[in-house]
């Protein structure tokens, strides 16, 4: 996001939207028309991720960086993506759509960094890319797990394909980018 911070309902609708799609998607192969109008901070290109959840698992995770197009669009087409397109997992099916929960993330622009003191850990996440070899991991995911920059540093690599002691090494980019993440258990939608 560019700086600015989206409301409570701007997320609620972003959530809809992305179950909505989800919805259709697993029923009907469709997507379903987004809202119109959209509200301001829905209407501005941003990167977006779209995770799944199911039982508490991890079901689907995929997202862009680059917005393409309003921020409602991008969440709908990655909401697609998380649960047919990640290849970690088989395609959702319907039986499964009562025991999703979604979690969206909304992108700031990605900024390279120079020194790996600039990466705050809860705050940042990390993309790293070495010639063919990219992997990413969202602010979100150190802190559920504990890590330190140094570890979190190790598991982007390891994501990447590449030795966990890579970033040590140099050679290779590392972009940071922050994130608002908000779920539907956050919200109270589900």
């Amino acid at each position: 996001m560019n700086n600015k911070s989206l409301s409570r309902e701007e997320k609620a609708l972003l959530l809809k939207i992305a179950r909505d799609t989800i919805e259709a998607y697993a029923r009907q192969r469709k997507l379903p028309p987004l809202p119109s109008p959209l509200p301001p901070g829905l209407t501005q290109s941003s990167g977006a991720f779209v995770t799944l959840h199911k039982l508490g698992q991890l079901r689907g995770c995929i997202g862009n960086f680059f917005g393409e197009g309003p921020l409602a669009a991008t969440v709908q087409k990655m909401a697609v993506a998380a649960g047919w397109e990640d290849p970690r997992f088989s395609p959702v099916t319907e039986k499964e759509l009562p025991h999703l929960d979604l979690e969206i993330s909304a992108l700031s622009p990605l900024r390279e960094i120079k020194d790996i003191s600039e990466i705050e850990v809860g705050k940042h996440g990390i993309f790293i890319t070495k010639g063919y070899y990219r992997g990413v991991l969202l602010p979100q995911v150190a802190t559920e797990y504990g890590w330190d920059r140094d570890t979190f540093l190790a598991h982007t690599c390891q994501k990447a394909g590449l030795p966990m002691d890579a970033w040590k090494k140099g050679g290779l980019k590392i972009e940071i980018f922050s994130a608002q993440v908000f779920g539907e258990k956050e919200l109270g939608l589900k």
